[in-house]
């Protein structure tokens, strides 16, 4: 039997790397999920079981802690540390905050610190001659304004980033390089932009992908919006990314590796489709899409800047 430790399993990713596992009656899981108290935790609990339509024959397979990555030892009492430790084969580390807009402080803070704290374990479980793998999610963004093709290796480049997320997960991503070069058995997996289920669409909430479509058909900008031809999005189903992270945790081969987990240049989303699709849906459920005014992205951009600062928190 396999015990697998899994972070962020109720999130997107984390809820579809959770029923991947499941189909094999060989895995027991041990979800960390964060709550402010018990009664938060059985709603997490219940809505994640009822999303993935869990049995109670596998539901015998699934053991919850409640516990914060952010936290020393998760937040656990030592004791009941230890004993985690004692029981862990595999790790899953997909627990994330993908927000943009937090300071570096905080980042760091959902990013670096959280590793460091999942690193405590798998050293545990290993010292105890348990731990087989460790699967870490990171992100393509790591790549920063790198120039040029992301290679699938670990990166020591200097590059500026986008954002305070893509600069904490390449952060942590050194961490993890460190930890492989003293032998810690970890893969690193770079996703790109994360959507539903390839075959039914399905996703536990909505995130980035889905914000996009409303800025890209108007909705958010009152219809005004800037020339998005020639643009792409790069996005992959997530039933595909809990695969290959299933699939890698089987798999010594992948140690020390890191794999990207994208569409790549031959199955890019062109924004110009994505808004013309979204656009149909929209009408469809009777929800109102705005005449659209194209301005060019130096032009958007400026009457962005100049209205910003006026507008509600929200908004912004």
């Amino acid at each position: 039997m396999n015990t697998y430790f899994i972070t962020g399993a109720t999130g997107v990713l984390g809820s579809a790397i959770v029923k991947e596992l499941l189909s094999n009656p060989e895995n027991r899981l041990v979800l960390l999920v964060r709550a402010e108290n018990e009664l938060v935790l059985q709603k997490r609990i219940t809505e994640l079981l009822s999303f993935l339509g869990v049995g109670e024959k596998t539901r015998d397979r699934m053991d919850f802690i409640r516990g914060d990555v952010e936290l020393e030892r998760f937040g656990l009492h030592p004791g009941n540390f230890i004993k985690l430790g004692d029981q862990v084969t595999h790790i899953i580390h997909s627990a994330a905050s993908v927000r943009m807009n937090y300071s570096l402080e905080r980042a760091r803070l959902a990013a670096v610190t959280a590793t460091e704290h999942v690193l405590q374990l798998a050293r545990l479980s290993r010292k105890n001659g348990l731990l087989q793998k460790m699967e870490a999610v990171s992100t393509v963004g790591v790549g920063g304004r790198y120039y040029g093709a992301l290679p699938e290796q670990w990166l020591n480049t200097p590059r500026n980033f986008h954002n305070t997320y893509e600069q904490s997960k390449a952060e942590a991503e050194i961490i993890l390089k460190t930890e492989v070069d003293q032998g810690m058995p970890i893969t690193v997996h770079r996703p790109s932009m994360i959507v539903g289920d390839s075959q039914t669409g399905r996703i536990l909430n909505f995130q980035i992908f889905y914000y996009l479509l409303e800025f890209i058909t108007g909705r958010r900008t009152w219809g005004v919006m800037p020339d998005i031809s020639d643009r792409h999005v790069d996005a992959i189903p997530v039933d595909y990314v809990a695969r290959a992270i299933s699939w890698s945790s089987k798999n010594p081969e992948t140690i020390g590796k890191i794999l990207h987990l994208c569409a790549g240049l031959e199955n890019i989303t062109s924004l110009e489709n994505a808004e013309k699709l979204a656009r149909s849906k929209f009408m469809k459920m009777n929800l109102p899409v705005p005449h659209k005014r194209v301005l060019p992205v130096a032009q958007f951009r400026f009457l962005v800047n100049s209205v910003t600062p006026f507008l509600p928190r929200k908004i912004r």
